[in-house]
């Protein structure tokens, strides 16, 4: 099987700054996680901002935290390996 880059090729972290428990954070993701993180907000019927607060509010309870970006990145690849998983879409 052939690699291939992913849609929109491979591409850098893009900073953005979001709002958590009132205060201003910047976080840098990849532009495939942006999405994937906007498109599971929209699931939950949350602002993107509430959604990551949620996964920071369990990151900070882990006994080695990772930072924010890590924790985003790791709960969105077991978010996907779950509906893989069930098969749900």
């Amino acid at each position: 099987m052939t690699i291939v880059a992913p849609p929109g090729g491979f591409v850098g972290p893009v900073k953005r700054s979001i709002t958590i428990a009132g205060h201003q954070t910047s976080i840098s993701l990849e532009p495939l996680f942006w999405r994937a993180l906007e498109q599971a907000a929209v699931a939950r019927a949350l602002p993107l901002s509430a959604l990551v607060a949620q996964v920071d509010a369990v990151r900070i309870t882990a006994r080695d935290a990772p930072n924010l970006a890590s924790a985003l990145r790791t709960w969105i690849l077991a978010q996907s390996r779950d509906k893989d998983a069930t098969g749900s879409h």
